[in-house]
């Protein structure tokens, strides 16, 4: 069976939009003017609608569901809550987290000796931080990475290291919103 056909009646679009579109474009010019002298009006008084963020030395507030790059949580004692348990690892959809273990003196508990995340190859998913069963890598609010090389994109465990009363916030979403109390 054929697909139905639909015929389109050119005049009564013009007659609607008119030939060159001018009640569109006419609509969308007061528009734009009332919002343009709103906010002149606002900036008069001094209440601007409009407010202008100076990036980099101010930051818009970025919600708790914000994934930015993957950091290490660092404990009050500034060990690392990992494990190495490698589950991270094996969750990353690209590969660029590597870890290799190493057990501690009392031979109890294992750790990171190495724990590096290549930022250039990251997707920022998330996926790493689901897997996660001791809540020791988080996705942070950090988006600035950048570097002159694809060398300085990988990121090292000193340097990944992040104090848990900065990440108190993302850490309570994650409780939320993956059911963990």
């Amino acid at each position: 069976m054929a697909a139905r056909v639909v015929t389109v009646d050119r005049k009564a679009v013009e007659q609607l939009t008119g030939v060159l579109g001018i009640p569109a474009t006419l609509r969308g010019l007061r528009v734009t003017s009332t919002h343009f002298f709103r906010n002149l009006w606002g900036w008069i008084v001094g209440r601007p609608q409009v407010r202008t963020v100076m990036v980099p030395e101010e930051h818009d507030p970025k919600p708790a569901a914000f994934r930015g790059m993957p950091v290490l949580v660092a404990m009050d004692n500034g060990k690392e809550r990992c494990v190495a348990c490698g589950l991270c690892e094996w969750a990353c959809p690209v590969d660029c987290i590597h870890i290799v273990p190493a057990e501690t003196d009392d031979e109890v508990e294992r750790y990171p000796l190495v724990f590096d995340i290549d930022m250039g190859r990251c997707m920022y998913c998330g996926l790493c931080e689901e897997a996660c069963p001791e809540e020791a890598i988080v996705m942070s609010a950090k988006v600035e990475i950048s570097a002159f090389s694809r060398a300085g994109l990988l990121w090292h465990k000193d340097q990944l290291l992040t104090p848990v009363k900065t990440l108190e916030r993302r850490l309570e979403h994650i409780r939320n919103d993956y059911g963990r109390r």
